[in-house]
């Protein structure tokens, strides 16, 4: 991959260099220094602070497809991470341009200022396209993205960070993605104009407990949307911790890193969930545990998924959705056990999306239903959950969409 870069008249002051000894300059942004992280490319044209701040982006540098980021700004309201203080979410990005300069009533900061103070390093002035072809090609590789103002790199150190880290499998990232104690959210949907609302006790129908392995802030508003009481519990706590909640539902979140890792520990409390019958529902990294958890197996990605353009079909309804995907890691469908039906499957590639145990109210899908950012085709999931709930509860179900 050669650096055809469009700013070259302009002195380097970031480097990215990868673990094969490529090395990309461009112009840094955001925060200075240096971090060992995997590449990947997200294809989303909108919702990039959304993205950067994805729990499940932690030990990731994610370039930006689409050429210009950074004409909303960003606002205090348009993060995913639970957390925000502790900056759980992408430890590095990589434009094509420089960055746009805000034109968006919501805007509070310039995005160069946030990535600053989030402690996210930056890099623009790049062939994001070509990057992107290299990927794909090649798979997503570690590296290593450093940025000095002036512009001074010990670039043969850098390659050899680059090589010595191992990566993502093997890696627990939950733990440092999820909260550090239990709480109650009670935060509903965004508004047009309004912004967001509290969930009254009263209007409180069901109880959710959510496990945090670095759960994203919209997930939990359309749980409180649907008149659920959400209690999200740190992703190491035990099954008898969880149902001494007394919860009429349990939702494995999303988080970073690889699920056989964070199953370790994590397994063993979902299967003990699973035999109580407590309706159960996991996204992203909860969706590759409960597969664990069935006696499926995982396996890292060439390139991973991550966009917000996605088709993906649900073979329960025989429709297609387009959906938002961000996983490096997947359950093998070839290891899906008898008992575990396979309900979801990606378009692009045919790899596993969804599954469901039968006889029970145990289901979850491997993208990203809540839809921050992306279309909301999907949303239909968390209705279909509710039901799993009423249905004990012997109530009459809610219609999916």
């Amino acid at each position: 991959m050669t650096n055809t870069a469009p700013w070259t008249s302009r002195k380097p002051t970031a480097v990215l260099v990868l673990a094969d000894g490529t090395v990309i300059e461009g112009v840094g942004i955001g925060a200075t220094g240096k971090v060992t992280a995997e590449v990947c490319f997200n294809t989303a044209l909108t919702g990039y602070q959304e993205i950067l701040t994805d729990p499940s982006y932690l030990g990731q540098i994610v370039t930006f497809t689409f050429p210009h980021i950074g004409n909303i700004g960003t606002n205090d309201e348009d993060v995913e991470d639970l957390t925000p203080a502790a900056r759980r979410g992408a430890v590095g990005t990589i434009f094509k341009a420089d960055i746009t300069e805000p034109s968006n009533y919501r805007a509070a900061k310039h995005l160069n200022d946030w990535l600053a103070s989030r402690g996210i390093i930056g890099l623009s002035g790049i062939d994001t396209r070509a990057l992107t072809a290299w990927i794909r090609e090649h798979g997503a590789p570690n590296a290593v993205i450093a940025h000095d103002p002036n512009g001074v790199f010990d670039i043969e150190a850098l390659k050899a960070e680059a090589r010595a880290w191992s990566g993502l499998v093997d890696l627990d990232l939950a733990k440092e993605a999820t909260s550090g104690q239990s709480s109650q959210w009670t935060e509903k949907p965004w508004v047009w104009n309004e912004g967001y609302d509290n969930l009254k006790a009263d209007d409180a129908k069901y109880h959710i407990v959510c496990v945090d392995y670095g759960v994203k802030r919209n997930i939990l508003r359309l749980f409180t949307g649907l008149d659920c009481k959400v209690t999200v519990v740190p992703a190491n706590t035990s099954a008898e911790d969880i149902m001494a909640l007394n919860p009429d539902g349990v939702f494995l979140s999303n988080g970073p890193g690889d699920p056989a890792a964070t199953g370790k520990y994590a397994v063993p409390v979902i299967q003990h969930i699973i035999k109580t019958e407590t309706p159960t529902f996991g996204i992203c990294l909860g969706h590759q545990m409960l597969g664990l958890a069935l006696g499926a197996k995982t396996e890292k990605m060439h390139q991973g998924h991550h966009g917000a353009n996605h088709p993906v079909k649900d073979h329960t309804t025989g429709k297609v959705e387009i959906v938002s995907m961000n996983h490096g890691f997947a359950i093998d469908s070839k290891s899906l056990p008898e008992g575990v039906e396979e309900t979801h499957i990606s378009l692009f590639d045919g790899s596993n999306c969804g599954l469901r145990l039968a006889g029970k109210p145990v289901f979850s899908v491997q993208h990203h239903p809540e839809a921050s950012p992306g279309p909301q085709d999907s949303h239909y999931l968390f209705r279909r959950f509710i039901n799993l709930v009423r249905e004990r509860k012997g109530e009459a179900a809610l219609a999916e969409r």
